[in-house]
Protein backbone atom coordinates (compact mmCIF):
# COMPACT_ATOMS: atom_id res chain seq x y z
CA UNK A 1 0.00 0.00 0.00
CA UNK A 2 1.62 3.43 -0.91
CA UNK A 3 2.06 5.89 1.81
CA UNK A 4 -0.62 8.63 2.24
CA UNK A 5 0.53 12.13 1.07
CA UNK A 6 0.02 13.08 5.02
CA UNK A 7 2.98 10.00 5.82
CA UNK A 8 4.67 11.71 2.60
CA UNK A 9 4.46 14.57 4.16
CA UNK A 10 6.02 13.56 8.19
CA UNK A 11 8.68 11.68 6.15
CA UNK A 12 9.63 14.99 4.77
CA UNK A 13 9.40 16.84 7.76
CA UNK A 14 11.39 14.90 9.93
CA UNK A 15 14.21 14.11 7.03
CA UNK A 16 14.60 17.86 6.85
CA UNK A 17 14.85 18.34 10.59
CA UNK A 18 17.41 15.41 11.28
CA UNK A 19 19.50 15.11 8.53
CA UNK A 20 22.04 17.01 6.24
CA UNK A 21 22.89 16.36 2.89
CA UNK A 22 26.26 16.88 0.91
CA UNK A 23 27.48 15.40 -2.52
CA UNK A 24 30.82 13.39 -3.01
CA UNK A 25 32.65 13.72 -6.52
CA UNK A 26 33.77 10.45 -7.80
CA UNK A 27 35.62 9.02 -10.95
CA UNK A 28 32.97 7.13 -13.58
CA UNK A 29 32.90 3.46 -11.94
CA UNK A 30 33.93 4.29 -8.06
CA UNK A 31 30.35 4.88 -6.71
CA UNK A 32 29.30 1.21 -8.43
CA UNK A 33 32.59 -0.39 -6.61
CA UNK A 34 32.07 1.15 -3.60
CA UNK A 35 28.29 0.26 -3.75
CA UNK A 36 29.57 -3.65 -4.03
CA UNK A 37 32.57 -3.64 -1.44
CA UNK A 38 29.56 -2.45 1.13
CA UNK A 39 27.03 -4.73 0.10
CA UNK A 40 28.89 -7.40 0.22
CA UNK A 41 29.38 -6.38 3.75
CA UNK A 42 25.91 -5.96 4.17
CA UNK A 43 25.94 -1.80 4.10
CA UNK A 44 24.11 0.39 2.39
CA UNK A 45 26.61 2.60 -0.01
CA UNK A 46 25.24 5.72 2.35
CA UNK A 47 25.98 3.90 5.56
CA UNK A 48 29.27 2.81 4.39
CA UNK A 49 30.65 6.20 3.52
CA UNK A 50 29.79 7.48 6.50
CA UNK A 51 30.81 5.10 8.31
CA UNK A 52 34.61 5.18 6.91
CA UNK A 53 34.61 9.11 7.26
CA UNK A 54 33.69 8.66 11.19
CA UNK A 55 36.12 5.74 11.42
CA UNK A 56 38.73 8.02 9.73
CA UNK A 57 38.57 11.27 12.32
CA UNK A 58 38.49 9.05 14.95
CA UNK A 59 41.74 7.37 14.16
CA UNK A 60 43.18 11.04 13.12
CA UNK A 61 41.53 12.25 16.13
CA UNK A 62 44.56 14.96 17.95
CA UNK A 63 47.21 14.67 14.79
CA UNK A 64 48.40 17.65 13.69
CA UNK A 65 47.65 17.60 9.61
Amino acid sequence: MPASEAQLRANAKYKKENYEYFTVTARKGTRQSIKEFAAARGESLNGFIVKAIEEKMEREKGEDK
